[in-house]
């Protein structure tokens, strides 16, 4: 029963177990195909790294340029307003006291600007010098650059030609002129206020008849404008020059607001000139921008 028992089931007796071939001596075993060695994948380069791009550089202008308030005249002794041009152009120069602060300040300049001290710089840029076409204002002019021209011929004399001598001859130009005050000419000095405090209301007003900022503003500016497109040719020399511009306390406050790049009715929020003060006028991006306009 067992026997007959475990073949209806298929479970192979020991007499029914198969027999399994036996593999020949001769016969091998098939070497396994030798499989190529793998490669460990190339280590992955870091990526360069981005170079931010060079910041760009603030605008700015192709020369440097020095505002000079004339030195004390006859008419800030007096007290009164002369802005009249068939006045101004006549009478009220300087005083001996403004002749002199005039002369100190050439001397600064030459100084503290030009390097002209312990060292004798080896090269000079050039310097033009611009001037109102008012009394007082061309006699700063002059005695500013008769000044320079002495302290030159003695200390620098071999760096400098005779030309450049002579082009420190000042240069007479009306859009430095005073400004305008209209009806107050001849009034006593503290009617300026009742013109400044409609400027700051209105740039464009014209209080007593008298020239509006931005009018004073428009001429000042487009005479820096027009000196930053005249590249000096006929100098032979490379642009980069030293302007001076000689003028009047009202004209340069409001110049300095086109160099601020703010609004001309601003004009007295700016530190004023006093008399024989020269002030280099560093332009913002923002006024620059105002002056190329111009």
């Amino acid at each position: 029963f067992g026997s007959r028992f475990a073949c209806r089931f298929g479970r192979p007796t020991t007499q029914e177990a198969p027999v399994m071939p036996q593999r020949h001596k001769s016969m091998k075993r098939p070497a396994a195909a030798p499989s190529a060695a793998l490669k460990r994948p190339a280590a992955l380069k870091r990526p360069a790294a981005l170079k931010r791009p060079a910041a760009a550089k603030p605008p700015k202008l192709r020369h440097r340029y020095f505002a000079l308030r004339h030195g004390e005249s006859e008419a800030n002794v007096a007290g009164i307003i002369v802005s009249d041009p068939e006045v101004g152009l006549f009478k009220y120069g300087l005083t001996v006291a403004g002749q002199a602060a005039v002369q100190a300040t050439a001397e600064k300049f030459a100084e503290d600007v030009l390097g002209i001290g312990r060292d004798v710089p080896k090269k000079l840029p050039a310097i033009r010098i611009y001037a109102s076409d008012f009394k007082r204002t061309q006699e700063t002019a002059k005695t500013f650059a008769t000044t320079l021209q002495g302290i030159l011929r003695e200390r620098v004399a071999d760096g400098i030609s005779e030309k450049e001598f002579l082009a420190l001859a000042p240069r007479s130009t009306v859009p430095l002129r005073e400004r305008f005050f209209g009806s107050l000419e001849g009034e006593t000095n503290d009617r300026y206020d009742d013109v400044w405090s409609v400027d700051r209301t209105d740039e464009n007003a014209e209080p007593f008849g008298a020239e509006s900022a931005a009018n004073v503003r428009k001429r000042t500016a487009n005479m820096v404008a027009l000196l930053e497109k005249d590249s000096f040719d006929q100098d032979n020399r490379a642009p980069g020059k030293l302007i001076v511009l000689v003028s009047h306390g009202d004209a340069l406050q409001i110049l300095q607001t086109a160099v601020q790049g703010i609004p001309a009715s601003e004009h007295r929020t700016l530190q004023h000139l006093n008399p024989a003060e020269l002030r280099e006028l560093v332009p913002t991006p923002a006024g620059v921008k105002t002056l190329r306009r111009s």
